[in-house]
């Protein structure tokens, strides 16, 4: 627990920087990840996929978490907790699309769409919101390319969490991605189409080979329309 504070202070330091680079995460498509939260089976690989996969730490605020758990935990808690997907790719899972915002997250999702989608280009309407119990976890899967586009972003709400992308064709190349507390993540083009991608149980939630305690977590996720 000792040595996992340590990374989650440094993750909070970077939080901080990123906050003061608001202007870049405002601004478009330029990269303002933090470096030490992606790890991979190569440096070259890492390097390789640098600019289609991201992890913004800080992202939004104590606040602006509040704001949107305000406004979904109402409908969630009318649903029972899933655990059979159609496809068999989540477990322990809750989830609902959402249309219209209060005024706060709409700011908070504007934002999103700003930094990780290019200016004017079409976006699938409804915003996926995925509620995964302190049990559950998303197996490996690739999305369809017929309901989404080449980017999805998530917001990371409630718990920090392990993203890993695994090549499809090649299981000995793959990135772990550490998903902060009120983090944003990016992934695009060969990221999202060539990689899967899962979210890890607790009990295999180890990043670079510290321990990562996975609690409840819901994930607020914009994609864009296929090309």
């Amino acid at each position: 627990m000792r040595q996992w504070l340590s990374v989650l202070n440094g993750v909070q330091r970077a939080a901080v920087s990123s906050r003061r680079r608001s202007s870049c995460a405002r601004s478009g498509l330029s990269p303002c990840g933090h470096p030490a939260l992606i790890v991979g089976s190569s440096r070259e690989l890492v390097q390789r996929l640098g600019s289609q996969v991201e992890v913004r730490t800080g992202f939004i605020t104590e606040e602006e978490e509040g704001a949107l758990l305000r406004e979904l935990e109402p409908g969630l808690k009318k649903k029972r907790y899933e655990f059979d997907h159609w496809d068999d790719a989540i477990h322990g899972y809750r989830e609902t699309e959402r249309v219209t915002w209060g005024a706060a997250c709409e700011e908070v999702l504007s934002r999103v769409r700003s930094v990780a989608f290019p200016e004017g280009g079409p976006l699938l309407g409804p915003v996926h919101v995925l509620d995964l119990d302190k049990t559950g976890y998303i197996k490996p899967h690739i999305d369809s390319v017929k309901f989404c586009g080449s980017t999805i972003a998530g917001l990371n709400l409630l718990s920090d969490s392990i993203m890993r992308l695994v090549k499809e064709d090649a299981a000995n190349e793959w990135l772990e991605l550490l998903l902060p507390r009120r983090s944003l993540y990016i992934l695009r083009d060969q990221a999202r189409f060539n990689f899967t991608h899962e979210i890890l149980k607790d009990e295999e939630s180890v990043f670079n080979g510290q321990r990562v305690p996975r609690l409840r977590r819901i994930s607020v996720i914009c994609r864009n329309l296929p090309g």
